[in-house]
């Protein structure tokens, strides 16, 4: 079963946008879980057609699970302007509630993957949002981590996944401030991969896939 587009809605202060997007829902007997996955920085070309998006809604969608991969404010046919990561919680919010009102998907078994920017949103979004049954942060910018709060308390499964030469996402950084958060945590680092996973995507994939399969 291919993906359809979608379009959604955001309640902003002055008014609401619609947001673009692209979702899976499995044929199967019962509700599916699903996975909402944020695409990286609008700024430098981020849209939810990249490599890293589509590799892992590919797997995702391979396993059995929904997805909802969408283009945050001002990207592509997605209507408002960008917010520096502020507003775009409000666009993940929207497309959680996107998700989990379709037919076919289990609104108690939803989960929320980011890459990059993406991955800063569904931190923050996890964090304050009890939809969200399990996260998973990829390439996690880690400038500022040392301010985040927003994990501390969340007690759910937790999963990062990172380059070794990821210049963005820096691997002891990261580790300390993966090892500050509660239980279920998991990080993984892949040695020789950069911050763009280019040729390595499948693998990435396959393990996020696997994480979302095991907690949702």
């Amino acid at each position: 079963m291919p993906e359809t587009p979608v379009s959604f809605s955001v309640q902003e202060p002055e008014g609401v946008i619609t947001l673009e997007g692209q979702l899976f829902v499995p044929e199967t007997d019962g509700p599916a879980p699903g996975v909402v996955v944020c695409h990286p920085h609008p700024l430098y070309g981020g849209a939810m057609r990249n490599n890293v998006v589509e590799a892992i809604c590919g797997k995702l969608q391979a396993r059995g699970l929904a997805t909802l991969r969408f283009n945050f404010r001002g990207v592509g046919g997605s209507q408002g302007a960008h917010g520096q990561g502020v507003d775009e919680l409000r666009d993940a919010g929207a497309a959680l509630a996107c998700l989990e009102q379709q037919a076919g998907v289990a609104p108690a078994r939803i989960g929320l993957a980011g890459y990059s920017f993406g991955s800063r949103v569904s931190l923050q979004t996890a964090g304050a949002d009890p939809r969200v049954q399990a996260v998973a942060m990829i390439a996690l910018p880690t400038s500022r981590l040392d301010t985040t709060t927003a994990l501390d308390d969340y007690q759910k499964p937790k999963f990062f996944i990172s380059g070794g030469r990821d210049d963005v996402s820096n691997t002891d950084a990261l580790r300390a401030y993966v090892d500050h958060l509660p239980e279920p945590r998991t990080l993984q680092v892949v040695e020789g991969i950069d911050h763009f996973w280019l040729g390595a995507e499948s693998a990435m994939a396959d393990a996020v896939a696997d994480f979302f399969a095991d907690s949702l």
